[in-house]
């Protein structure tokens, strides 16, 4: 799933770029928080899919679609979805927050793809304030990363929206085909899956090709990994190259710099927040600790 990251749509209403995506390395998909004021806003035709999620307290919006037509009061975590090649109208009668998320076609595309569904069911259809708890829960996760001073990742972010893709089919209906079909994965091919995050925990992985490497679909293999190592991917890489970056440490060998490079973090600020998230302590303590001191730090 490399295809290139889209550009938001642009909008006929006044709009504000809040936080956005860029420079984060996500792929085939991406991310803003809006500011939109009061008024009505076009958005044309787009070749991705866009998801609109209120944020904050409730504003009153009209919606006008080739397909639907809505007047209701917008809550937090209400959502719209508009796939590509359709347009609208919202008229909002206040100004208000929207977290904007676009997802690539060829994105959606391969991960439809791997799912073990019928045709023509597998397509991401338009939904005007669609209410879906676990959809809110993906997206504030996105919300929390895109707000975040340290950047992630980008194996994190990706999950997240292979799960958006997933839960958007359907309500969800593939996340229970899914579910039905848990097992867990070979001790040979868990073997050769941690063998090779060991190898290359300095590299940048992705959800592709981990699960090429267990030979399964993006979204089966999300399942069964999670299953099999008892967390998700992301924590799985993230916890690893944790306790890789405490070993060296405690060695002394290298710079706090050098061993978040050797770790593959992005920089020294994000290993310290994932170890003070992971350890309770940051970087500086954890070098402080030699000896018989070290002995007392637990992962």
């Amino acid at each position: 799933m490399n295809a290139v990251t889209p550009l938001p749509p642009p909008a006929s209403g006044s709009r504000v770029n809040l936080r956005s995506s860029k420079g984060r390395g996500w792929n085939g998909f991406g991310a803003a928080l809006l500011g939109v004021s009061a008024g009505v806003h076009r958005i044309p035709a787009m070749p991705h899919h866009v998801v609109g999620v209120h944020v904050g307290p409730p504003v009153m919006a009209r919606c006008v679609t080739s397909e639907y037509r809505l007047s209701r009061i917008q809550a937090h975590g209400d959502a719209d979805v508009i796939p590509a090649g359709l347009e609208g109208q919202w008229t909002d009668e206040s100004d208000c927050t929207i977290l904007s998320i676009w997802i690539s076609e060829p994105f959606a595309s391969e991960t439809l793809e791997q799912l073990d569904v019928r045709p023509g069911h597998a397509r991401i259809r338009p939904q005007l304030q669609m209410r879906d708890p676990r959809f809110q829960h993906l997206a504030w996760a996105l919300r929390a990363e895109l707000e975040s001073d340290d950047i992630s990742d980008p194996l994190y972010a990706e999950s997240l929206c292979t799960a958006m893709v997933v839960r958007l089919i359907d309500g969800g209906a593939t996340s229970a085909a899914l579910e039905s079909r848990r097992r867990k994965l070979a001790p040979r091919t868990t073997a050769r899956l941690v063998e090779f995050i060991e190898g290359n925990l300095d590299q940048r992985l992705t959800l592709d090709e981990l699960a090429a490497l267990a030979q399964l679909s993006v979204p089966h293999f999300k399942v069964l990994f999670r299953e099999t190592l008892g967390m998700p991917v992301h924590r799985y890489v993230v916890q690893r190259r944790v306790e890789r970056a405490k070993a060296l440490l405690l060695q002394g060998k290298l710079s706090t710099s050098q061993v978040a490079l050797e770790t593959g973090f992005s920089h020294q600020s994000h290993m310290a927040h994932w170890m003070n998230r992971l350890l309770g302590l940051t970087p500086r303590e954890i070098a402080k600790a030699r000896g018989d001191d070290a002995m007392r730090i637990g992962v």
